[in-house]
Parts: structure tokens; sequence; C-alpha cells
């Protein structure tokens, strides 16, 4: 009879277009052992009775279902059952699209932020209008010397971020009015992520209005900002503006993208008004 007939592993493997791992390993977890093992040499068959069990496998694997609730159902298979796991799994995948979604925005994010910095005039100072934003800001003085200064700053900000999908948002540091009008340029008070449009965050955010700012973008990160903000506070004065809050100081090229240091690019810009 024709469900008498055996294949070997590697011709059911191609039928199916999965590997022979994978049917050792269905082997293992006890969904599908094979028909008939040789005891001389090791071959493994299968009958083609086993070929519905192995494509209900097949398929449920495509949905991401785990082993364990494909063996469960193999073991009790029933139209409730199958129905319960396969409505859970809907859930599932619409869960993974959702985070899929968010992940394909942020991205397209760090991909215009990578394209801003690449495409910027480097060491010009000029106006520029910051749209409204949602701000996060953690009170802490610090004094960067590297990146790695502000790591635990950063994870402090993370642990609020209810999604557990990739962070990309755009941290950080500001310098108060009152130090960028004192000159000390190296006193950082705060650091900050900016959130985009689809995060949600369970901490306090500030929602920040459009702002006219003094900008700059220059080769280095936080410790060569220092002369930055001396040039622009000069600018500042000469032009008779007023500063009007905190700093913001973001190195939008960092390790994050490249060791080469001389890639590396930043911007402050400090919201000013107009006499």
């Amino acid at each position: 009879m024709e469900d008498k007939k055996l294949f070997q592993i590697g011709d059911v493997a191609r039928m199916f277009h999965i590997s022979t791992g994978s049917l050792r390993h269905y082997e293992q977890a006890g969904l599908l052992k094979p028909e008939y093992i040789d005891q001389d040499t090791g071959y493994r068959y299968y009958s083609v009775r086993q070929f519905e069990i192995l494509n209900t496998i097949r398929y449920l694997r495509a949905l991401d279902m785990p082993l364990e609730q494909i063996d469960d159902f193999l073991k009790n298979r029933d139209i409730d059952v199958i129905e319960d796991k396969l409505m859970k799994q809907k859930e599932l995948v619409a869960r993974k699209q959702r985070e899929l979604a968010i992940i394909e925005q942020k991205i397209e994010h760090r991909l215009d932020q990578l394209r801003d910095a690449m495409n910027s005039e480097l060491d010009v100072i000029q106006l520029k209008k910051v749209s409204s934003c949602r701000i996060v800001w953690l009170k802490d003085s610090l004094r960067p010397k590297s990146y790695l200064d502000l790591e635990y700053a950063i994870r402090r900000l993370e642990e609020n971020q209810t999604e557990s999908v990739v962070f990309l948002g755009k941290v950080g540091v500001g310098i108060s009015k009152e130090n960028l009008l004192a000159g000390r340029f190296d006193q950082y008070d705060s650091v900050f992520l900016v959130l985009d449009a689809e995060d949600s965050y369970k901490g306090t955010v500030e929602q920040h209005p459009e702002e006219l700012c003094v900008s700059m973008c220059f080769c280095g990160s936080h410790k060569e900002a220092g002369a930055h903000y001396e040039k622009m506070m000069e600018y500042i004065e000469k032009h008779k503006m007023e500063v009007t809050g905190f700093s913001r100081e973001i190195t939008m090229i960092d390790y994050g993208i490249t060791n080469n240091t001389d890639k590396f690019v930043t911007e402050i810009l400090i919201p000013i008004k107009c006499a």
C-alpha cells in the first residue's frame, strides 16, 4: 500500500523545504518520531501517513507557535483547541506587527538624523526653528568627558520606557540658562530624551512648544563643545538676543555608528528671543 512506502529523512526534508536538523529536533521534542530507524545504519525513515502531521507542525511553526503548544495540540486535536490556539497566535502576530511598525518608524527617524548630520554645515551659526516636541528630563549635574559618562544616566531614562522594542530616541545633555550666562559650558545640568511621536513613556513628560534657537553643528562630541558654546554666546550677545532656557546638545553621529571620532557630529541648540 502507498502509505507503507518509507522515505529517508533527506527526501522528506527536501519535500517539505526544511532541514534534516529540524526533523531531528522534532523527533527529540517528541512531536514526530520516524516510522522506522535502521538499527545498523541509524537511517531514519518516514511514512506517507506522517506527512499530514509534519505539515501541521510546519504550518503552526510558521505561525510562530512554540513546540510545547504544538505538542499539546497534536496530543489533544480538537476544533475548539485549535481555534483557541489560533486566536491566541493571531493576537501575538498583531502585537508583533505593532512592534515592527514602531521599529520601522524609529529606523526612519534614525536615518533622518543621520542624513541631517551628514548634510550639516559645520561650525556655522544659524537661526533655526525647532518644532514642538515631548521631552523627558533627568536633572543630574555632570561633566561628561566621553560618551561612557552618559551611559548610566541614559539607562535611568530608559527605565520608564514602556515599549521593549529597540530604543532609538534622541538623547542629549543640557546646560541651564544660568550656567550659559555665567559661561560654565562644561557644567551640564540635565540629560534629556526627545520622544518620537510613537513613543509612550511612564515618567514625567514635558511638552515643549516650537522654539527659535541659535544652532551650530560641529565635528566632535561633548568634550569639544565648550569652545562652540563660547562662540554661540558671543553671537547671541552681539545680536542682542536673550537666552530663554536650557541648551540642547545631541551627538548625532557617535560611537553607536562609527569608531572614527573624526566623523562625530554634534548639534547644539540654544533657545533665544530676539530683541
